[in-house]
């Protein structure tokens, strides 16, 4: 691997990859990562490991298994070489491995960016199924290979058990005990054999098979079982005849799928990588940086992942857009060469196609080269020989950079005199500035901080120190040079005042005035982020309040409409209620109509009114009760004389004759009444029209929200054209209730000519009605022979 790979520790990356992978074929892949120079092909890798992650994150990551390397047994099952039990397992682990993979992506909806790879497996449910049902282990194959096997297996157990009958026949008879060294058959080089005393061989008629260790016991096998054994041999042999076939057989199939395999192969070992590194990104809480090749990068809330993420401290870093070198300054163990390898190694990171552990808005830019040069400081003694080392590999970095680089260097310059060291330094950054390269540097030297401040592409940082506890906070500051704090870090120790005030008198006065101005700097810095600190407080508090108000508005605005909708289902009951009892009225008018007795008839029709003019009554204190639920009613203006009104006792139209007096009360007429109402019983009507030269309201409201029908005052007219005899008279009398309780004295009816019937029964109801004063037809302009105008009593 490359050294400045090594270098920012991108191997022990790899390793954490490798951990994540579930077989050896993705783990070589692990290994062999290597960072991409191009951004297209860069973006496209982190695009599949985030496809992943997010699919992992909807259904769950693929089952893997620890699949051998398939493509190399294809091969050699095409070659002609007969795979052996364990070849046979391992294709069908690979073949499960296939049909778990298909069966995953089945289960997700929509398009994949690891498509291309799923299209590359096969399944071949028949040859996994042939080969977990016919293999047991990788030393046993199953009598379910075939029944020719299954056969001879029987063959063979049966004559086993018949040699076992004999032998048992012979152990159990009187005379064997004395000359059998234990009552047991046995097996010696696949045949059956019974254990007898070496001083009684000559007692069982046999072939002796071996001796035991201590030459006591000899195993013979009697003639009587002789050709028995011979048979079981010869099954034997039939048998492995049988599995050799088997084998071959099942070669055969792997070899004639071979192609497939090694597809199947090669690609579930690219679907576990990625996978492997989508869950290597969610055990980081990693996410995908945008991705680019225009030198920016982009770091917010960047964590170095081999740092334990509970005591790692977040940093934002940015470089690229503004400067292009960056001067990292602070004391020592403040954390500078962290943010150096954390650079490096997310950047590397995204280039091997992996998420890095950053938030949303992180900008990584693809290099052709990442140079570093950061090694552990060395004791005075071999200042030198650091110094030497250093150079070297700042001569390596000088040598290849170029545009599409990035230089991370820790302590610049350092090893050497300071002044030397420091115009070194300068001098490097200006060449690597001028090659085109992005540069982030660490240094203790005043003169970087200078060179910063007054260089355009060129930018200050710091690692923030609190000199308080004497603990770096590992903030990166940008904009901000950092003091190395001796003189504060010493008095903190608790060095002598004296001695750090003659230290402080020996500064240069360009050193002192670089202190004064890096005090000021970081005095403004703090109050800016105080001011900061407190603007978000107002913003935040501000937002709540907003909030809250939208929240009351809310409740409000629900309240109101729960009002209204109360309302609303009370009206829509009350309209119900009163139309069941319509329904009920025309019943009772149809039994009336068919009434022959004309006594009975009126006393009906008598109490039939008095019956319909108390549920009208019930209707408007229904009404009235509505309103209750309305808010409370203010009168636009001040009442005055000729006002349309309307009561809300009652719900009467009137109209006012007299202005208020001291009390609030008004007189109205109703009709032909006249009374004295409170102005808070009084609801103003804006509108009205004319009609026979009397002020007549036309509608009136009895909240500002919900306006029923029973709160309505009834109208002028009646039309009633189309209607049949015994409707239009149904509705002739109702009209003539209504218009009488709303104290109406002049109505029109509405009849039309057509052919006479309905104008005649109208006009003849209307002249025997006893609440009518007298009727006449329309004259020119009112209707003419189609109305019928009555005044009323």
């Amino acid at each position: 691997m490359n050294e400045n790979y090594i270098t920012l520790e991108l191997h022990k990356i790899l390793e954490m990859l490798i951990g994540e992978c579930s077989n050896e074929a993705s783990r070589r892949l692990a290994e062999n990562t290597e960072p991409i120079a191009d951004a297209e092909l860069v973006r496209a890798e982190v695009s599949k490991t985030f496809d992943a992650y997010n699919a992992s994150s909807k259904i769950g990551s693929p089952s893997f298994f620890a699949f051998a390397d398939t493509a190399a047994i294809a091969n050699r099952a095409k070659s002609g070489a007969v795979l052996s039990l364990k070849e046979l397992l391992d294709v069908s682990k690979t073949l499960t491995q296939t049909e778990a993979l298909l069966s995953w992506r089945r289960q997700l909806e929509g398009d994949f960016k690891l498509d291309y790879l799923f299209e590359c497996l096969f399944d071949n449910r028949h040859l996994n199924d042939r080969i977990t049902s016919s293999i047991l282990s990788e030393e046993e194959i199953s009598d379910n290979a075939s029944p020719e096997l299954a056969s001879i297996r029987k063959k063979i157990a049966n004559a086993g058990s018949k040699i076992r009958e004999s032998l048992d026949k012979i152990i159990k008879s009187s005379d064997s005990k004395d000359y059998l060294q234990e009552s047991l058959v046995t097996l010696r080089d696949g045949r059956y054999v019974l254990p007898v005393k070496s001083e009684h061989k000559s007692k069982v008629s046999g072939l002796v098979h071996s001796t035991s260790a201590s030459g006591q016991t000899y195993f013979i096998e009697p003639l009587a079982v002789v050709e028995a054994n011979n048979e079981i041999t010869i099954l034997k042999g039939k048998e492995q005849e049988e599995i050799d076939r088997i084998l071959k057989e099942m070669t055969a199939e792997v070899a004639g799928f071979s192609e497939q395999l090694s597809s199947d192969f090669t690609a579930a070992a690219q679907i576990n990588l990625y996978f492997a590194k989508a869950s290597l990104g969610a055990k980081m809480a990693a996410s995908m940086p945008e991705i680019s090749d225009d030198g920016e990068i982009i770091l917010k809330k960047a964590r170095h992942p081999l740092i334990n993420k509970d005591k790692v401290v977040p940093v934002d870093f940015a470089l690229g857009k503004d400067y292009d070198s960056l001067i990292i300054t602070g004391p020592n163990t403040g954390g500078k060469t962290v943010i150096l390898k954390t650079v490096g190694l997310l950047t590397l990171m995204t280039m091997c196609g992996l998420m890095i552990p950053v938030s949303d808005g992180s900008k990584v830019t693809v290099f052709r080269n990442i140079l570093v040069d950061i090694g552990d400081q060395q004791s005075i003694e071999q200042s030198l020989s650091t110094f030497s080392s250093h150079m070297n590999k700042v001569i390596e970095i000088l040598y290849i950079v170029d545009s599409s680089s990035l230089v991370l260097i820790d302590e610049l310059g350092s090893g050497t005199d300071p002044v030397e060291g420091a115009a070194l330094a300068v001098a490097i950054i200006e060449r690597i500035h001028a090659l085109g390269g992005k540069l982030v540097t660490t240094t203790h030297y005043q003169e970087l901080k200078l060179y910063a401040l007054e260089t355009d592409g060129v930018e200050n940082a710091s690692c923030e120190f609190d000199v308080k506890t004497l603990r770096p906070t590992y903030r990166l500051i940008i904009g901000s040079p950092g003091k190395s704090n001796a003189f504060a870090i010493s008095a903190r120790l608790g060095l002598d005042d004296s001695i750090i005030k003659a230290a402080e008198a020996m500064l240069t006065g360009e050193s002192r005035r670089l202190e004064t101005i890096l005090d000021n700097l970081e005095a403004t810095r703090q109050q800016l982020e105080k001011n900061e600190k407190l603007a978000d407080e107002y913003r935040r508090e501000t937002e709540k309040l907003r909030n809250e108000v939208a929240e009351e508005r809310r409740k409000l605005t629900e309240t109101k409409d729960k009002e209204i909708e109360l309302a609303k289902r009370e009206a829509r009951s009350i309209v119900e209620r009163i139309s069941r009892q319509s329904a009920q009225l025309m019943d009772e008018l149809e039994e009336i109509r068919k009434s022959k007795d004309k006594d009975e008839f009126s006393k009906r029709v008598s109490d039939q009114k008095m019956q319909y003019k108390r549920q009208i009554n019930s209707l408007y204190d229904e009404a009235a009760k509505l309103s209750e639920h309305q808010d409370e009613y203010v009168l636009p203006r001040p009442l005055k004389k000729g006002d349309d009104v309307t009561l809300t006792d009652g719900n009467k139209s009137g109209i006012v004759i007299s202005p208020p007096d001291s009390a609030g009360n008004v007189m109205v007429q109703v009709g032909i009444m006249k009374t004295k109402v409170h102005v808070s019983k009084l609801r103003l009507v804006e509108k009205s029209v004319t009609f026979n030269n009397k002020k007549i309201p036309q509608k009136t409201s009895v909240s500002k929200s919900v306006e029923s029908r029973a709160t309505r005052r009834p109208e002028l007219e009646l039309d009633i054209r189309g209607y049949t005899v015994d409707e239009g008279l149904y509705e002739l009398d109702s009209f003539i209730d209504r218009a009488i309780m709303s104290g109406n004295k002049v109505v029109t009816i509405i009849h039309g000519k057509g052919t006479g019937a309905l104008k005649t029964a109208v006009r003849e109801r209307l002249r025997k009605h006893p609440m009518v004063q007298s009727s006449r037809k329309g004259v020119y302009g009112e209707g003419e022979d189609g109305v019928t105008v009555c005044e009323l009593k």
